[in-house]
């Protein structure tokens, strides 16, 4: 494990451990169990190299924070719905199911003379427990035996909002629409996410 690898494992742990939640040991354990702090977070987009879902998650966790003192500022009637030990949670966790679908292959691709070359990347296979994304995340945690609030539960199964949202589906339409009403840490960290995915994680040179 690289010295960056086990530095964000060690921050990830702390904040973790911090929250003082039932099960917090369990949820760990299992973490370094599936492969969670060397797992990419994804397959060819943001962050896709060993270590990038946790990096990921900690860039939620901060942005989370970020909007989180803002927002209070001038909404302070919001305080008690954005707890921090909630912030921490349903950030870091939010992608917990990613951490056993990547598979590093081998693949071979021509050069600029032509030439093939051998290069590493990953491919995802979902065969483990495939129901879906932010639902995942949650079963994976309960499953632990770490103990979830209602608003976290609902936070880390809208983390992707509309983007994970089946458009033919009336219930799960309705459903999402009151989590936006209802749960304010849901929309946070939705914003926190894809904040640090599309601004924080990009390359400079893909944004225009």
């Amino acid at each position: 494990m690289s010295n960056t690898i086990e530095q964000n494992r060690q921050k990830f742990v702390e904040l973790l451990k911090s929250t003082e939640r039932d099960g917090v040991e369990y949820i760990i354990e299992d973490l370094d169990a599936w492969g969670f702090f060397t797992a990419p977070a994804s397959s060819n987009q943001h962050l896709n190299y060993e270590g990038g879902l946790a990096e990921h998650s900690l860039n939620v966790y901060e942005m989370a924070v970020m909007l989180r003192e803002q927002i209070i500022a001038r909404r302070p009637d919001l305080k008690p719905r954005l707890p921090m030990d909630g912030i921490i949670i349903s950030s870091l966790l939010h992608d917990v199911c990613k951490s056993r679908i990547y598979r590093k292959v081998i693949r071979r691709k021509r050069d600029a003379i032509g030439a093939n070359e051998t290069y590493e990347t990953f491919e995802v296979d979902y065969s483990d427990l495939p129901i879906g994304h932010g639902e995942k995340s949650v079963i994976m945690i309960l499953r632990s035996g770490m103990y979830l609030e209602d608003d976290e539960v609902t936070a880390i199964r809208w983390h992707m909002s509309a983007w994970d949202l089946p458009f033919q589906s009336y219930e799960m339409t309705k459903s999402l629409n009151v989590a936006r009403d209802r749960c304010p840490l849901s929309s946070l960290i939705h914003s926190a996410d894809t904040l640090a995915a599309n601004l924080i994680e990009r390359n400079a040179e893909t944004i225009n």
